[in-house]
């Protein structure tokens, strides 16, 4: 069995977790956050305790099984403290600017990329060269920042 599913999750204060039908569903003072359970794991929250058990003995179950747990740490943690990734760009004439609910990019090209911002990620542009990507949910801010790279 794996290591990784095996360990017990700290639930810290301030952060809900309850488990209803196959979905985790996670809150916190930042937002809430939903997974949907493999259908041969559970999961039981006790006493600020969360654990992921493994039923079915089947290569999938086994395979989701640290997945599974990984995601929900992952989950608490970005309603508890929020995810953020910081870009920079470097050269003559680039600079982000964000303009509503839109980033324009300007990176050398004739005209300025503009890129929608996705629902519930926020950006921070302290400088015209920097940019600060945060959200609650760690997938959405990781994808976000390698679709601008």
């Amino acid at each position: 069995m794996s290591r990784i599913g095996k360990r017990i999750l700290e639930v810290p204060t301030g952060v809900t977790v309850t488990v209803e039908e196959g979905i985790v569903k996670v809150a916190g003072s930042k937002g809430t956050l939903e997974l949907k359970l493999h259908e041969g794991l559970t999961v039981s929250v006790e006493e600020g305790k969360l654990s992921v058990n493994c039923d079915k003995e089947d290569k999938q179950s086994k395979s989701m099984y640290g997945t599974t747990n990984a995601l929900i740490s992952n989950m608490i943690t970005g309603v508890s403290k929020g995810y953020e990734k910081g870009l920079e760009i470097i050269g003559v004439g680039y600079r982000f600017q964000i303009k509503g609910k839109e980033l324009v990019v300007s990176a050398g090209y004739s005209n300025p990329v503009i890129v929608k911002i996705p629902e519930n990620i926020t950006l921070e542009s302290p400088s015209n060269t920097e940019l600060f990507i945060r959200g609650i949910d760690k997938q959405k801010v990781g994808q976000f920042a390698a679709e601008l790279r």
